[in-house]
Parts: structure tokens; C-alpha cells; sequence
């Protein structure tokens, strides 16, 4: 892991179309910028790994009606 220091109003800068920008430091919290493409997905981490969480679970089926069940159109009956 590459670690560097930075001030408010400093910048670091990715792959050429990706700027991180340190907004504001307030005790214990940091508010960083970024600016990169629209095709570049950016994510909080935590919000990152639940969306992959998700992705890794598989697809819900939906219940099957009981038998003997008929299931009616609402419009056409």
C-alpha cells in the first residue's frame, strides 16, 4: 500500500483522469474530493463491499403458487 500525506487543498492523482483532493480535515475526519470519469464507479468502502455482497448471493426465486392454484389476471379474469 502506497501511503502519502497531504494538506487541505492538496491532491493526489491516479492513472491521469482521477484527482483526489483533500476538502477539509476536522478532528478525526477527513473530507476528500474526487474527481474521475462517469464510467469510474466510486464508492465509500463499506458501501462497496455490501454491493458486492450482494452480487456473490444468488438470485431470490419467486414462490411458486400452491397447486391447485389458479392465478387470475386482475384485468381479464
Amino acid at each position: 500500500m502506497l501511503v502519502l500525506s497531504r494538506k487541505v487543498n492538496e491532491s493526489i492523482v491516479i492513472n491521469d483522469d482521477i484527482t483526489i483532493t483533500v476538502v477539509e480535515i476536522r478532528g478525526d475526519k477527513v473530507r476528500l474530493g474526487v474527481e474521475a470519469p462517469r464510467e469510474a464507479p466510486v464508492h465509500r468502502r463499506e458501501v462497496y463491499d455490501a454491493l458486492h455482497r450482494l452480487e456473490a448471493q444468488p438470485a431470490a426465486t419467486p414462490p411458486r403458487p400452491a397447486d391447485g392454484w389458479i392465478e387470475e389476471d386482475p384485468f381479464f379474469g
